[in-house]
């Protein structure tokens, strides 16, 4: 997600600081980006000239204090990790100019409760992009319980800045797209792990008969299934709605480590630098019906 903030901004003439504690992972979202403008190039969308402008305009480092000592916005999108995105707000309010209004990504945690960790509660907001940013028209504007106003009208015009479509919601568990979005990819995961059909057959029941773009299962994978986990945890506990528990199969997925199109594995099997997919072993109908 990171890669594809820094890339929008970019994009749209903004000057990008992208920071993270790995010169590798930097290196990596540096070349991520690289080639996801080079494909808008190819299609025509952007010129060669835009391209090399919006790599320009960004500078990475691996020093968060140097990284956010002059910025005006800043947009945290760390792990969907409770503690760990504290922990950066904490350190973003003692680094950050006094006037810096800090933006979190999170996908489902409370902006309230990371608002709190500062000195600054008025100046903290949540401004969830979809994946892929560069695509996905969403923002989802998150107001904390003290979220000033003029703070929000700030994040309402630059997301029409950056050609998205901002849309306002309250602060409660899961926002509004994961707390409708979750339980429905969880309900899929139950309906793989209890039987009743196999990861085909749900995706296409979806994509078919629903007009989803991508099956439940597939988007589960492209999120991660982590997140998935985390942001189910985020829902059961702030409602303490056993509705929102996650399914047994995601958990013990999560836990030897298939996570998706991150790991290379989960509900389908992804062959790193193509778009090859195919259903993982471990859901073949064979597996299933064994």
């Amino acid at each position: 997600m990171g890669n594809g903030i820094a890339h929008t901004f970019a994009q749209f003439g903004h000057f990008v600081n992208l920071i993270d504690i790995d010169r590798a992972a930097l290196d990596k979202a540096l070349g991520t980006i690289n080639k996801n403008l080079q494909r808008q190039v190819d299609k025509e969308t952007i010129t060669a000239d835009d391209k090399s402008n919006a790599l320009l305009r960004i500078m990475s480092y691996t020093d968060l204090e140097a990284g956010v000592a002059d910025m005006d916005f800043v947009i945290e999108a760390a792990t969907e990790n409770i503690e760990l995105k504290l922990d950066i707000f904490k350190k973003l309010d003692a680094f950050a100019p006094a006037k810096a209004i800090l933006a979190t990504n999170t996908s489902s945690i409370s902006i309230t409760k990371i608002a709190a960790v500062t000195s600054r509660p008025a100046q903290v907001i949540g401004m969830h992009f979809m994946n892929p940013v560069p695509l996905m028209k969403l923002v989802e504007v998150i107001r904390g319980y003290g979220t000033s106003d003029e703070t929000t009208a700030f994040v309402f015009d630059l997301s029409r800045q950056l050609n998205k479509t901002p849309v306002e919601v309250d602060d409660y568990p899961g926002f509004i797209s994961n707390r409708i979005l979750m339980p429905m990819i969880n309900e899929a995961i139950y309906s793989l792990y209890e039987g009743v059909a196999g990861v085909e057959e749900i995706d296409t029941v979806m994509k078919l008969g629903m007009a989803h773009p991508m099956g439940p299962l597939q988007l589960a994978d492209f999120i991660g299934l982590d997140t998935c986990l985390s942001i189910l945890r985020v829902l059961q506990d702030g409602f303490g709605n056993p509705k929102y528990a996650p399914c047994p199969l995601l958990v013990n997925m999560v836990t030897a480590g298939k996570k998706g199109v991150k790991s290379g594995e989960g509900f389908y099997e992804y062959t790193a630098g193509t778009k090859d997919i195919k259903i993982s072993k471990k859901f073949s109908k064979a597996d299933l019906l064994s």
